[in-house]
């Protein structure tokens, strides 16, 4: 991996190409200023204002918090593309860019998901809320031509920004738009129910060196490692227990956070958000993709809770059939590995539900009546989209899928006591992915709805399946898995995938990007996570299993809106390794995993027991 290449995602990911543009220049001033927090510390800022912008003709601003640069630097320097997307660029909006606290040419200490103080009882007390409410403040009084209204979005950790600005409470803060936001890192991104995302083993450089002094430069850049290979499998596998990283990551705050608080403590809790939403005033709209890899929980979550804490917020959800942040730009057909959902989908959001949306708060009425449903969710196996008055939909029905020793899912009980055993050996962990380029740095994006015959295939994965279906079944809503397992074994991770099985007479598409792999009989994944069996009963105290003893092991899958088609099966995957994006356990319980010896790796006997059952949203 070549250092350039990671450094360039990150920073082209969020500001557009470097390339100057004409329209961004012919129609925009730039102006780049230092905001003073009330702590003292100064926040570097870009404002680009329509050059026709006056005291009677005045914008909205549309503002985006990134710990990622606001590249270009310099007044003279101009993006390729301003705001989330170019409809949006010539919709006439004011746009503010802003490096947060230790990025970049802002001052300040850097924090990981900084933590919420939610009663300041001095100007010393800061947070991103704080950050935000002291940027918009300075902005409606000091931005000329501005209509006094603010929107606030972005994708991934600006997500993150966006999603603690709500928390801001800036009259001015009209519209927030969290996108693929983390909500909690103990729970996304970096973390599923707590197991290590040791696929992001690459990235920790960019989230865990402090810089010395504001620059424009990416001042990590000189502790990221040339591992010697493009394999993220065999590199990691020959890394051995995670306690060898220090040879990389010592002084590495971040890592060694990582690995000293290994369950849920303060250190993680006090990074959450969602405890932290109350009223929220500004319009809400969180954007997320069925397919995002990395986070993929933010977005539902932090809907999900605004909704309960307080149901007459303006709370909106939109999910689309994309990986990691792929709504913001076209790519013509839309495809998530081989899976094709047709075209311009990216465009028909960008149009029809993000401007809407930030016209309507902050162009227009401003009340609840914004022509927008309450959920904009893709349905992808019908590969169209569906509104809902809430989700889950009010018409979603509870249904048990048993997990029968036989290897058959049904909506029964089987009469008979039963179950099926399978070795895990985490010397030999069952791969996540068959498409090796993706198994180092970012997210990714592939695998979320990757065939998975390859892994079903092997004795260290069950496999589960119905029979051919007469009518469509549509699952739409939540999913919780309530496995009976035993182990010979102290401990273990137990990976529940849901995938829909395509008739042996499916057609490729046009547009497969490998013309290797058939559609017949695909696998295709359609939702997966990881528990830990430490954490069943407690995220903060993990727990010992004891050997061969039935124990119940109970987890929530993210939310599905899937049809599985007539002729279509339902198939239901589980296994105990699913390297390297989730970190092998050591299927013997220790007090910290990041430090397990290479002992400590054992091969076990895993049972999964017929009473075991998924819990499934229907749509009738």
């Amino acid at each position: 991996m070549k250092k350039i290449n990671l450094l360039l995602v990150l920073v082209c990911f969020c500001t557009g190409a470097f390339a100057q543009s004409n329209y961004v220049k012919e129609h925009f001033t730039k102006k780049d200023v230092y905001i003073t927090m009330r702590d003292g510390v100064k926040l570097f800022t870009s404002i680009y204002t329509p050059k026709d912008a006056s005291a009677t003709n005045k914008y909205p601003m549309m503002m985006q918090r990134t710990c990622y640069s606001i590249a270009p630097y310099g007044e003279d320097k101009y993006p390729a593309r301003l705001g989330p997307s170019e409809i949006m660029m010539k919709e006439g909006y004011i746009f503010v860019y802003q490096d947060v606290r230790g990025r970049y040419k802002s001052e300040g200490t850097w924090t990981n998901m900084t933590p919420v103080i939610d009663n300041k009882k001095s100007k010393k007390d800061v947070d991103e809320g704080s950050d935000t409410y002291d940027t918009i403040d300075w902005l409606v009084k000091n931005v000329v031509g501005n209509n006094g209204k603010v929107g606030q979005y972005g994708i991934s950790y600006p997500g993150f920004y966006t999603a603690a600005g709500i928390l801001s409470n800036h009259p001015a803060l009209k519209a927030s738009s969290p996108q693929a936001p983390i909500s909690d890192f103990f729970f996304d991104d970096f973390h599923h129910n707590g197991a290590f995302i040791e696929g992001y083993f690459f990235t920790f450089p960019v989230f865990g060196v402090q810089k010395t002094d504001t620059t424009s430069k990416a001042w990590y850049a000189n502790t990221m490692f040339n591992p010697g290979t493009k394999d993220g499998y065999q590199f990691l596998l020959d890394l051995g227990p995670l306690k060898n990283a220090d040879k990389y990551y010592k002084d590495n705050f971040f890592w060694q956070e990582t690995i000293n608080h290994p369950n849920y403590d303060e250190f993680w809790q006090k990074r959450g958000l969602l405890k932290h939403y109350g009223k929220v005033k500004p319009a809400v709209m969180l954007v997320g993709g069925w397919f995002d890899a990395e986070d993929l929980t933010g977005p539902l979550a932090i809907y999900k809770t605004i909704g309960k804490s307080d149901p007459n917020a303006y709370n909106t959800i939109v999910m689309g059939p994309f990986g990691h942040g792929r709504w913001s730009r076209e790519t013509g057909h839309t495809m998530h590995s081989n899976v094709y959902f047709g075209d311009s989908i990216a465009t028909f959001y960008q149009k029809n539900i993000e401007a809407k949306f930030f016209n309507h708060f902050l162009k227009g009425k401003g009340d609840k009546n914004s022509g927008l449903p309450n959920a904009y969710m893709y349905n992808t196996g019908k590969k169209e989209w569906a509104t809902f008055d809430k989700w889950p939909a009010t018409n979603a029905v509870h249904e048990k899928l048993f997990l029968g020793a036989d290897g058959k899912l049904a909506n029964t009980q089987p009469a008979a006591e039963g179950s099926v055993s399978y070795i895990s050996d985490p010397l030999k962990p069952v791969p996540y992915t068959e498409d090796n380029t993706t198994t180092m740095g970012f997210t990714p994006h592939n695998y979320m709805s990757e065939d998975q015959r390859f892994a079903g295939r092997r004795p260290d994965v069950l496999v589960y399946q119905s029979e051919v279906l007469n009518d469509d079944v549509t699952l739409g809503g939540e999913i919780m898995a309530h496995l009976k397992i035993a182990t010979t074994g102290t401990d273990a991770d137990f990976v529940v995938k849901l995938i829909d099985v395509y008739p042996p007479d499916e057609p490729n598409n046009p547009y497969m990007p490998n013309k290797n792999i058939i559609l017949s009989n695909y696998w295709q994944m359609v939702r997966s996570e990881v528990m830990p069996a430490r954490f069943r009963n407690s995220f903060e105290k993990p727990e010992a299993l004891v050997a061969n003893q039935k124990t119940d092991v109970n987890f929530r899958l993210q939310d599905v809106l899937h049809t599985f088609k007539k002729g279509h099966r339902i198939m239901i995957q589980v296994q105990s390794t699913w390297f390297p994006i989730i970190a092998r356990n050591p299927q013997k319980f220790v007090e910290n995993p990041y430090k397990a010896d290479e002992s400590d790796y054992i091969k076990a006997t895993e049972t999964v027991y017929n009473d075991s059952f998924i819990d499934v949203q229907v749509l009738k």
